[in-house]
């Protein structure tokens, strides 16, 4: 090998040229074909060609450890994987500016939509990413805290949106809608992504986030509910079926106040004439339930101070009449404290109040008919009133506007509770998801998870196992199915081996920032088919900011150092500074 090429540079017909070195690219000359091939590693022997004893003449020859990674046909397209093999004496030489950038190359054909975001960590080149390739597919974005992944998401997606505004603002606004599930407030800034954005600051600590509009439709759609309550498959769900199913009929009826009066009266005649105590308290209990949330504020009523239970006689009578009993003589029920409580019951004009009481009324129903046991039920509308007042914060059933009022929207849970914030992204995520599917003609949905191990995790001790099945069995259909529909997720998240491997291996691409842990190690190598052992084993390694990037878009795995953004777009997730903290205002 020439002296010069031992060098890390060379000058070539005025251009400065890396030299080779381990991660760098020989080509070699084959015919009229060009094999590429990449140095895996190199060590250096004693030179065997000379007779000379080695001690006298101090040489060694270098020799390199090369893999074929693609070869460059007689048209000068560059095409990856092996289809021919170098032969014994064939020359190697270092490849020119040009030939680097052939191979590196991601575009298809000249003047395809492409963005660029960074260069070749090794020669400096800038890489132009293919829009189509890149953003029309899964991508999954893995690094530990401080290894510049945040940058890379939002360097991504600011790269995409300003390139299809440039484009054709127009189509992009009408045709492309881009939702961002911002856990920690990081993407909230006013130029971080693009300024023409729609932001939902949401908070369950107070009333003034913004909520989601939510229209009563999808608030009352069953697999909704059914979220928001943790609702057992098998014995929940039905019961939730039949609520709703209760409530449209209430409502859609002439008059849907004395509809619900002539329910509760009757519930109250069928419940004072019952012969079992024990049942007859609890659904007398239920209704209290029911008729303390009267609207005109009536408060907590005594509903059983006018009345008496005779063990003997296994009924309720008036206490002012103790030869009055009920299940001989159910006229006089009319006139008790339930039955005129019942009587003039007027609804809180709220859906979500009103649905816990026609679950209530469905409740006495279902018992009455011994149709449903009170132990397996009455959980589920608990879970659904411990948890109204949040939902109330969150959703808006009221209004009529979109959730996506401009076609990019970031959804900040920064101000969320942990329960919230498993239920939000997938409550929305399922709508927004239904909704493309039954109009894919709109266009493309791209949805972005950031934090992705808060909702996509397979270890959570916090809530039921369906639960959780069903958390992760509906993202697992979207990111199997979406790309059908035009529905693209992108994942971003410090700990890939708490992520479902099913939705981690169903990614198409991937910017692997530095991980250390052998457990991320150990998920990486298993779900990312398109990385080589030599680029795996170099992941602990890597500086901030660069990343591997592999998958379809790009025929073999490239090392990319993704440029930072300027302090405005940045997001919010730099690493506190004490010089700062004590820097003079």
């Amino acid at each position: 090998m020439d002296k010069a090429k031992n060098l890390p540079d060379i000058f070539f017909d005025g251009d400065l040229v890396k030299s080779v070195a381990v991660g760098s690219y020989v080509e070699m000359k084959k015919g009229f074909l060009t094999l590429i091939g990449k140095v895996d590693g190199e060590h250096s022997e004693p030179d065997g060609s000379k007779k000379t004893d080695r001690a006298n003449n101090g040489l060694f020859q270098r020799e390199l450890e090369v893999s074929l990674v693609g070869f460059i046909n007689n048209r000068g397209m560059f095409t990856g994987g092996t289809s021919e093999l170098p032969l014994i004496g064939n020359q190697a030489f270092v490849p020119t500016r040009d030939r680097i950038q052939k191979i590196h190359n991601l575009l298809k054909q000249e003047g395809d939509l492409s963005i660029t975001i960074g260069e070749t960590a090794y020669e400096k080149y800038k890489i132009e990413l293919p829009i189509d390739g890149l953003m029309n597919s899964h991508i999954a974005i893995f690094g530990n805290t401080g290894s510049g992944k945040s940058n890379t998401l939002a360097h991504l997606y600011q790269a995409f949106i300003k390139r299809m505004q440039t484009e054709n603002s127009d189509h992009f606004t009408k045709r492309c809608r881009v939702i961002i599930f911002d856990f920690n407030g990081e993407y909230s800034r006013d130029d971080c992504l693009t300024t023409k954005k729609s932001i939902y600051n949401l908070s369950t600590r107070n009333d003034n986030g913004r909520k989601i509009p939510l229209d009563v439709d999808s608030l009352l759609n069953l697999e909704m509910i059914s979220i928001l309550a943790d609702a057992t498959e098998k014995t929940q769900k039905p019961f939730l079926r039949r609520s709703i199913g209760l409530y449209h009929k209430i409502f859609q009826s002439e008059d849907p106040v004395c509809y619900l009066r002539n329910t509760l009266t009757l519930q109250v005649q069928q419940i004072l004439q019952m012969a079992d105590k024990d049942r007859a308290f609890l659904l007398l209990d239920y209704l209290s339930q029911i008729l303390r949330s009267d609207e005109k504020g009536n408060g907590e009523q005594a509903l059983t101070d006018d009345l008496e239970w005779h063990n003997k006689s296994e009924g309720f009578m008036l206490k002012s009449n103790n030869n009055i009993f009920f299940h001989s003589k159910p006229d006089h029920i009319e006139q008790t404290k339930a039955f005129h409580a019942a009587s003039s019951f007027t609804p809180a004009n709220d859906i979500l109040s009103t649905l816990i009481i026609i679950c209530y009324v469905q409740l006495i129903y279902d018992v009455l008919s011994n149709r449903a046991q009170n132990e397996h039920i009455a959980p589920v509308i608990n879970k659904l009133k411990s948890k109204q007042a949040d939902i109330e914060k969150i959703f808006d059933p009221n209004s009529e506007d979109s959730l996506f009022d401009k076609n990019v929207v970031i959804i900040s849970l920064n101000d969320v509770n942990l329960e919230m914030k498993k239920t939000i992204p997938l409550l929305v995520c399922r709508k927004i998801y239904q909704d493309q599917k039954s109009n894919v003609d709109q266009g493309s949905l791209s949805i972005v998870i950031d934090e992705a191990h808060n909702i996509l995790s397979t270890e959570s001790s916090r809530e039921a196992e369906s639960w959780k099945s069903y958390r992760l069995e509906t993202f697992e259909e979207i990111i199997k199915e979406g790309r059908k529909f035009g529905t693209f997720v992108t994942i971003a998240s410090q700990r890939p081996s708490d992520i479902s491997p099913t939705i981690t291996s169903q990614a198409h691409n991937y910017f692997i920032h530095r991980l250390i842990n052998e457990g991320d190690l150990r998920a990486i190598s298993k779900a990312v088919s398109y990385i080589d052992k030599l680029t795996e084993e170099s992941i602990p390694v890597l500086p901030v900011g660069t990343c591997i990037f592999s998958g379809v878009a790009t025929q073999m795995p490239m090392k990319l150092k993704i440029w930072l953004l300027p302090d405005s777009n940045r997001p919010k997730s730099s690493t506190l500074s004490f010089a700062d903290l004590l820097k003079a205002d």
